[in-house]
């Protein structure tokens, strides 16, 4: 258990994008104006495909690795010991993290997208 969990760390880390916020060192957050001139937090660098705030990175690299989970518990119910309810409940938890991470990461992408 502690090689998969080192193993989903990295995998997070690496996802987040850990290494060109080291190089870059950008933001946490950004900023925008609206038409009254008020300032608003933004946490998505839109129409900017190759740059990124951290809190961007961090919430795709949770999507990723909540879609990955999705898949982990997917395979672990082919176990034949396993009970019914609780094979039900993990296809149900899969499929529900798996859609979750599929249409949050689709936002995402349109976000960035032109």
């Amino acid at each position: 258990m502690m090689v998969f969990a080192t193993l989903l760390l990295s995998y997070f880390l690496v996802t987040a994008g850990i290494i060109y916020d080291i190089i870059v060192e950008p933001p946490s957050v950004g900023s925008t104006t609206d038409e009254y001139g008020h300032h608003k937090p933004v946490a998505f660098m839109a129409w900017r495909i190759n740059g990124q705030y951290i809190m961007e990175g961090l919430a795709a690299s949770f999507m990723f690795s909540l879609g990955g989970i999705g898949f982990i518990l997917l395979d672990l119910t082919n176990k034949p010991s396993m009970p019914k309810l609780n094979r039900i409940l993990m296809l149900l938890c899969s499929f529900i993290f798996i859609l979750i991470a599929f249409f949050t990461t689709k936002i995402f992408i349109r976000i960035k997208m032109p």
